[in-house]
């Protein structure tokens, strides 16, 4: 399916290719530990099967961190580096490395929580900013985390596609790192019930499901 760039880049436009794309789903869904009987199921994931839309999603990303490492009390720090998260967080990552033009790292998933297995080159010291494509506790971002600062590197930010808005915000701020959105999930739905896309019925679950999940 062809994906045309957007007249004007918003976050609103990765809300509307991921549901052009089929990246969205309402049933019944258990997701590992952090997502049981939700009642949505989004999967930013359909983006890298069209490079318009992968390319599209890097700058988006690159917009939002240069505009808020330019305002006056930044909210994002400088970085030397792009560190994505295994597995899903590594091919937006990817995209996003080739368009800002940094050098990328990686937690080699077989071994998250050792240090060494830190797959790049870098520099003790060297700043780090983590990206991801979905977030639901915030716990591959917080290992992640871990295991760079482990190996002497630098993290405060962290970058998402897309935050289900459970409370993965203050978990990582517990964990000193700053959370950066570009959507939520509350976000994305209130846009599809606008545009008449999803029924009330699916608005309504989804709603109180995030409300009553949240940490």
């Amino acid at each position: 399916m062809a994906v045309d760039p957007p007249d004007e880049l918003t976050s609103l436009w990765l809300a509307k290719t991921i549901y052009e794309l089929g990246g969205i789903e309402f049933g019944d869904f258990t997701i590992g530990r952090s997502t049981v009987n939700s009642p949505v199921y989004l999967n930013p994931k359909v983006l890298i099967g069209n490079p318009q839309a992968l390319r599209t999603a890097a700058n988006l990303i690159d917009t939002e961190t240069t505009s808020r490492a330019a305002m006056r009390h930044p909210h994002c720090g400088p970085f030397d580096l792009v560190a994505g998260v295994p597995l899903g967080g590594l091919h937006i990552a990817t995209a996003f490395s080739l368009i800002a033009d940094q050098p990328m790292i990686y937690v080699n998933p077989a071994e998250v929580r050792d240090a060494s297995r830190i797959e790049g080159r870098y520099l003790p010291g060297q700043s780090v900013i983590i990206i991801d494509d979905l977030i639901t506790t915030g716990g591959s971002v917080i290992a992640t985390a871990e295991a760079l600062r482990g190996a002497g590197l630098t993290v405060t930010d962290a970058v998402v596609l897309i935050d289900r808005d459970q409370g993965a915000d203050r978990r990582l701020h517990s964990h000193q790192i700053n959370l950066i959105p570009i959507l939520k999930l509350t976000t994305i739905l209130n846009f599809y019930m606008s545009e008449g896309w999803i029924s009330e019925d699916q608005f309504k679950r989804s709603l109180d499901y995030i409300r009553s999940n949240r940490a």
